[in-house]
């Protein structure tokens, strides 16, 4: 009888089965949307490089692809090397789910398939999990199989406990660490609350963008008069009666949660919220589109 899968394994295990479904969306729907979503096309020209699977097709020189046959781009001198920073918010409140996921699966499900689009694009990831019980950091690596160790390692973290205190985030030590040109995708549950203490010295040197999981329950409460819910923060079911107060209380709520969430991210571009029962991967094609697009 074969041993059970171990933690390790479960999540490279799907790792490797999302990453088929990342390479068929970068060929054939992201093509060079992802890359110039993050590197700048500067003004100055730097030199001829041969064509790579994933660079901008708008940049290729047809002069010199003819008299060589095969593709050749032109390089501009602003380019430089992607270094994606994956920070992952651990918080108790990712456990609801009012469906078939909770909130913290899908989001490690979006985290998983982030790190994959750098492997493919040949991108140096790393990431921070930012739990109860501490920060773990890895630094960012490049490669197919440095990568998918890197996320199957931050997808094996373990789970808050309901009554764990919220993370700590560690910006100001990311300020220190990180590398240059880093670009820092924060996902977590952005509950409402104040801009946290150092995040405006990390968007000032560094892109950032933020990644959130919404249940359906979080963009409107359920008709009918009552209903149960699992309350992640108390560990246990609740009952929500649904009346007008508990549903005018909810839509205040919502309105604070986006307000504060807009604040942490002003340029509509960087952020992205998906819901629960959404394809995850088809939420991050049409948001580098749409960043491709604003540009």
């Amino acid at each position: 009888m074969p041993a059970e899968p171990t933690a390790a394994q479960s999540p490279l295990a799907m790792l490797r089965q999302l990453e088929w479904r990342v390479r068929h969306a970068v060929e054939n729907m992201l093509s060079g949307e992802y890359r110039s979503t993050f590197r700048g096309r500067g003004m100055e020209f730097d030199q001829v490089v041969r064509y790579e699977f994933g660079d901008d097709v708008r940049d290729i020189d047809w002069n010199v692809t003819a008299r060589l046959g095969e593709p050749y781009r032109k390089k501009f001198v602003e380019e430089r090397e992607v270094t994606l920073l994956v920070v992952l918010e651990d918080s108790p409140s990712l456990h609801f789910g009012s469906g078939a996921q909770t909130k913290r699966e899908a989001l490690m499900e979006l985290a998983g398939l982030v790190m994959l689009l750098g492997a493919v694009n040949r991108d140096r990831v790393g990431f921070v999990h930012a739990g109860s019980g501490g920060n773990l950091f890895r630094e960012p690596v490049r490669g197919r199989g440095a990568i998918l160790h890197a996320a199957a390692t931050l997808l094996a973290r373990p789970a808050p406990a309901p009554t764990d205190p919220a993370p700590v985030m560690p910006w100001r030590f990311l300020a220190r660490a990180a590398p240059k040109h880093s670009v820092f995708l924060w996902l977590g549950d952005f509950p409402p609350r104040i801009e946290p203490e150092g995040w405006a010295v990390l968007q000032r040197r560094y892109q950032t963008m933020g990644f959130r999981v919404d249940d359906p329950w979080e963009r409107a409460l359920p008709s009918g008069e009552s209903f149960a819910a699992y309350d992640p923060a108390a560990g246990r079911l609740v009952t929500l009666e649904g009346s007008a107060a508990e549903r005018e209380a909810h839509a205040a709520w919502r309105a604070e949660r986006e307000a504060a969430w807009r604040a942490l991210f002003p340029d509509a571009q960087s952020r992205l919220v998906v819901g629960t029962g959404e394809n995850r991967l088809d939420a991050l094609v049409r948001f580098f589109h749409a960043r491709m697009r604003a540009r």
